[in-house]
């Protein structure tokens, strides 16, 4: 999971700098691959916590 949030780091950066050079088309497309590789991390992490509460139990 770690890659994961790795490549939305780096989508979110792309898109930060291509805004600040003007390329909005870019920058619109790079933010919506940020935020979807965001919310598919989330997601994968809290499964695995509750995986691992039902393990425990």
């Amino acid at each position: 999971m770690g890659n994961l949030l790795h490549y939305a780091v780096v989508f979110l950066v792309v898109a930060l700098v291509s805004a600040l050079l003007g390329f909005g088309g870019v920058a619109g497309t790079a933010m919506e691959g940020a935020r979807i590789l965001f919310w598919i991390a989330i997601v994968l992490f809290a499964i695995s916590v509750i995986a691992g509460f039902l393990r425990r139990a």
